[in-house]
């Protein structure tokens, strides 16, 4: 297989390196700690929306970390999470030594999809909406303020000349095709997490029979781009028996539900007052909602390392002590400033969309859920743009008996064991392994998953169903108790 794929791109091999391809460069890629290797980087143009024969062409970038050649295998392609995350940043920040262990499989491409890092060509977009920063506002005033900034936004990147009905998953799927045939590979192994998955989800019906091997962490289905509130009700019931395995925190937290519903009705009935401190040092004031409270924790909870410092804060809220919420605001927005949005994160978000079932049970579950419906906010612009709408068929899971090897962590905040289960049903060749105590992104977790991805990858018996890490440390800082 190697040798075809070095044919077919023209490539001359010495030792187990090959000269840059056709069209791409060759560098030193460095990574976050200062090690290097050398690669390629290169691209390819694909048409923005492939129902629109006028449609301009883009960019979709990529990094190809040849293979190492221990074992003969088609290329790898990494499919980031978001959407809007960059492949090359994954590679370069925080899975270069998954990168280069997947290299004695085959080529590994890091991929940029479209919209995002090198591949990314769109315009932000900074609205005229403004949430004002010292008012109480009802959440039906706050999302029609982030309504109105998405109506805006939509409008300004098709001025910008952009192709709003390009940015879905099943483009996206098809420029892995595309990759793929210039790669001249029969065949590509799709390695991905989280909307990674959502995207290989849609590669599988797409292109099934170019694909040799799947793995995938924190798998999110193809219905499951807005999360269900029960199942992040029942994520902390899991999170509940992991603190009272561990009798300090349990006296220390209590009931968690308990303490999360308790400061939501303190913030109900009085929003607080911070005094924010940006990231320049300067201070701004704003008035915390219990709805922020409620997006805050729906950024945190998706690994143990965030639920930590989620839970903290509650306690910390729960006893008067504001400064952590006065520390970490000022590093996710500037209160008082227009809204900006991200076009391919927001485009295709929207565009994979929910059913009609799952949007009536998202509506029935938020009404007593702990976080409500904040956890995916793009809930919130359903309708504005019914034309971005894959439809009813996309959402359907795949039907594969392509080779699947799925991790699933059990304090997963983001993509539930439940739901993992569901999204799964249709692939009659998979192999699942449970990472107990793990959360959203565990691929670096245990030298265990590698270890289960190197069998998968050469064909042999899983040794392990469930990979177990230790209990994580959700101690609070010392003085958060103390009402200061």
């Amino acid at each position: 297989m190697k040798k075809m794929i070095t044919a077919a791109l023209g490539l001359t091999m010495l030792g187990n390196t090959a000269i840059a391809a056709p069209g791409e460069e060759a560098f030193v890629f460095e990574e976050r700690g200062g090690a290097t290797v050398d690669a390629y980087r290169g691209s390819i143009q694909v048409q923005e929306n492939r129902n629109n024969p006028d449609s301009r062409m883009i960019p979709v970038s990529y990094v190809r970390f040849p293979a190492t050649g221990e074992h003969d295998g088609p290329p790898i392609i990494y499919l980031a999470g978001g959407p809007g995350g960059s492949g090359v940043a994954t590679a370069k920040y925080r899975r270069f030594k998954m990168f280069m262990a997947m290299r004695a499989y085959g080529d590994v491409i890091a991929l940029d999809q479209r919209g995002t890092g090198a591949s990314n060509i769109l315009p932000e977009c900074t609205s005229s909406q403004i949430v004002p920063p010292t008012k109480k506002i009802s959440d039906a005033e706050y999302i029609a303020i982030e309504r109105a900034a998405f109506d805006e936004c939509f409008a300004f990147w098709k001025a910008e000349g952009v192709d709003v009905e390009g940015y879905n998953t099943v483009e996206n799927a098809w420029d892995i095709d595309a990759l793929r045939q210039h790669l001249g590979a029969d065949k590509v192994v799709l390695w991905g997490t989280s909307y990674g998955s959502h995207l290989a989800f849609a590669a599988l019906k797409q292109m099934g029979d170019q694909i040799e091997k799947v793995v995938l962490s924190s798998a999110e289905g193809l219905d499951q781009t807005i999360k269900l509130p029960a199942l992040t009700d029942r994520y902390f019931d899991r999170l509940q028996a992991v603190v009272d395995q561990q009798p300090g925190l349990s006296a220390v937290y209590g009931d968690i539900k308990g303490l999360m519903r308790r400061v939501h009705a303190k913030l109900e009935a009085e929003p607080v007052l911070l005094h924010v401190t940006l990231e320049d040092g300067a201070t701004t004031d704003y008035l915390f909602h219990r709805r922020d409270m409620q997006r805050l924790a729906s950024v945190f909870v998706s690994d143990p390392w965030g639920v930590k410092r989620l839970l903290a804060m509650y306690l910390a809220m729960d006893n008067g002590v504001v400064a952590p919420f006065e520390a970490v605001l000022g590093q996710w927005f500037i209160p008082g400033e227009p809204i900006k949005l991200d076009a391919m994160s927001n485009l295709m978000d929207v565009a994979s969309g929910m059913s009609d079932m799952r949007r009536n049970l998202v509506k029935t579950q938020a009404k007593d859920a702990l976080l409500a419906d904040w956890l995916n906010f793009t809930y919130h612009y359903d309708g504005i743009a019914p034309e971005l709408d894959l439809g009813d068929d996309f959402r359907a899971g795949p039907v594969s008996d392509v080779p699947v090897l799925l991790f699933s962590g059990t304090l997963d905040g983001r993509t539930y064991l439940e739901g993992q289960e569901e999204a799964t049903e249709g692939l009659s060749n998979l192999t699942r392994v449970i990472v107990e105590n793990a959360g959203h992104n565990l691929f670096m977790s245990s030298d265990e998953v590698q270890e289960a991805i190197n069998h998968f990858m050469e064909g042999k018996p899983q040794p392990k169903s469930v990979i177990t890490l230790e209990l994580p440390d959700l101690s609070p800082p010392p003085t958060i108790g103390e009402g200061q």
